[in-house]
């Protein structure tokens, strides 16, 4: 897959796994002709809805997304979702090029807790994914009240 590596999106990465960075989401988008080239779509600072509201129902992207969420009264943790979007209106044999494309995304995007593969904007409530990372993340020291 031509692009993945690119150098905007290896620091968009980065800038997202950055504590010091408000960088808490990227989006890559297909732009080639014949939808063989990834690039860096945008980036954001508004989390999961945010995010949500750029996915295109007629492609496949790929997202990235930390997520901070309380642990206990004290504490916060971060955590890091791979999100796979396959939009409904997707052409069939883009969608067939999924599973070996996102090997490649996952080679650059490669430290995620969880995965989210879907076409259905309502798998990424915000309240759902940190549910899926504390259980994805071990101990629950808050008994999940957090």
């Amino acid at each position: 897959m031509s692009g993945i590596d690119a150098p905007e999106i290896v620091d968009a990465y980065n800038a997202v796994r950055s504590e010091k960075d408000e960088t808490n989401w990227l989006l890559i988008s297909d732009a080639g002709p014949k939808g063989n080239q990834l690039v860096l779509s945008q980036t954001g600072t508004g989390g999961l809805s945010e995010l949500a509201e750029l996915l295109d129902d007629t492609q496949v992207q790929y997202a990235y997304v930390r997520v901070e969420y309380a642990n206990d009264a004290e504490s916060t943790r971060v955590k890091f979702a791979l999100v796979i979007w396959i939009g409904e209106q997707t052409r069939v044999m883009r969608k067939a090029r999924v599973s070996i494309e996102s090997g490649d995304v996952k080679q650059i995007l490669s430290h995620s807790s969880i995965q989210v593969e879907t076409g259905d904007k309502d798998d990424l409530n915000e309240e759902d994914i940190v549910d899926r990372l504390r259980k994805a993340g071990g101990a629950d020291y808050n008994g999940g009240r957090g």
